[in-house]
């Protein structure tokens, strides 16, 4: 298990990586980045010290002065990957210490990997050429493991966002993590703008004073966050108060609108949609998920992305070769079918299949997900 009071206060200010056939210069917690040709990549990657363009080009970007230290420790060279893998999302546990009325996880079991098993996970993260990994649940910082998951993917060089309900932002362990090694970016759910509210949709008493306690904590540090303002029937009259708040506290955000059913294909998320907040989504013209992004659950078994979990690869049995096998599966997945198949209008879609395959399970209305009323409704 990794030191995280040793090794990680020497670890390295800089990323160096290929990406998507070009290559970059991140700083890890901080904005911004650097494109390189492939021949500086080449240099930097046989270089004992700082070439004199490279410092000058970090000091530029982030005012970091790399004279004086070791261009060894500071700077990470991540090696080029055959997957072709940039992102991924890791679920570290289902468990949660909400109980939210609109959650699409459904029955949220406490269950993971153990920390052998993870261990290995994010060097297969690391060796597909995920750079950048989003950390998430159920709540990942309730899960036990989660500083040795986030110290062990900092050292391995990838670029950390996390999406978290805040309420152990204010554990001093974690804060120390969070600020001395920091995370891209820290995305925090809001699920109302009073006590009352924000309670009664997480269904647990204190969780808005537990939130606000760790959004200050969190914004007292400097952390980069988001918020991401959750809507349903219970806190709809919020929406505009839930804004003033995030504008006043100077935090980027934007409000998450449109209810699915949960992971299962289960119904008892869809009546907490706000039908007038119900957003049309742009047209779905395909996505990345399965060829250059990814999705891990708790058991190390990986899929295109949260919603089309099915087929899955068990990447314990199978390495980071297994991935091999997603692109097919997500072009399966990814095309129109059932009563689908022949819409005249599927070209204008918003939803893509993995997600209208959960609306019909849950047996949802088509004014839900479908932006073409004049349908006859889909029988599951």
């Amino acid at each position: 298990m990794n030191n995280l009071e040793g090794d990680m206060t020497t670890m390295h200010k800089l990323i160096v990586s290929p990406f998507l056939g070009e290559y970059v210069v991140l700083r890890p917690g901080s904005p911004g980045g650097l494109k390189i040709s492939e021949g500086k990549y080449r240099e930097l990657a046989e270089a004992a010290s700082s070439p004199s363009w490279f410092t000058d080009a970090v000091s530029a970007s982030w005012g970091y002065d790399l004279s004086g230290s070791s261009f060894a420790e500071t700077v990470l060279i991540r090696p080029e990957s055959p997957y072709g893998y940039v992102r991924a999302t890791y679920e570290l546990n289902l468990g949660c210490n909400y109980e939210c009325e609109h959650c699409y996880l459904g029955l949220k079991k406490f269950e993971g990997l153990s920390w052998p098993e993870r261990e290995k996970l994010l060097y297969i993260l690391r060796d597909a050429g995920v750079l950048w990994l989003q950390l998430t649940g159920g709540e990942p910082m309730i899960d036990k493991l989660f500083p040795e998951v986030y110290g062990l993917a900092y050292e391995l060089g990838m670029m950390l966002t996390i999406l978290s309900n805040g309420s152990r932002l204010a554990n001093p362990k974690i804060l120390e993590l969070l600020t001395t090694h920091r995370p891209h970016d820290i995305t925090l759910s809001m699920y109302g703008a009073t006590e009352a509210s924000y309670d009664g949709l997480t269904r647990r008493r204190g969780a808005y004073r537990l939130f606000t306690k760790g959004l200050a904590a969190a914004r007292e540090a400097g952390l980069p966050l988001k918020l991401s303002l959750i809507v349903t029937n219970t806190n709809k009259d919020e929406l505009e108060q839930m804004q003033a708040m995030a504008d006043a506290w100077g935090i980027p955000h934007d409000a998450f609108v449109n209810m699915s059913p949960t992971i299962y294909g289960g119904p008892e998320t869809l009546p907490t949609q706000s039908m007038e907040h119900l957003r049309k989504r742009k047209p779905f013209t395909g996505c990345h998920a399965g060829h250059t992004f990814f999705h891990v659950d708790p058991h190390g078994m990986a899929s295109i992305c949260k919603i089309g979990r099915d087929p899955q690869i068990p990447l314990m049995d199978e390495g980071v070769e297994g991935l091999t096998r997603l692109g097919a599966i997500a072009d399966s997945l990814l095309l129109r079918q059932g009563g689908c198949t022949g819409c005249t209008l599927s070209g204008s879609c918003g939803t893509c299949m993995p997600l209208v395959t959960l609306y019909r399970k849950a047996k949802s209305p088509l004014r839900n997900y479908c932006q073409h009323q004049e349908r006859e409704e889909v029988k599951a």
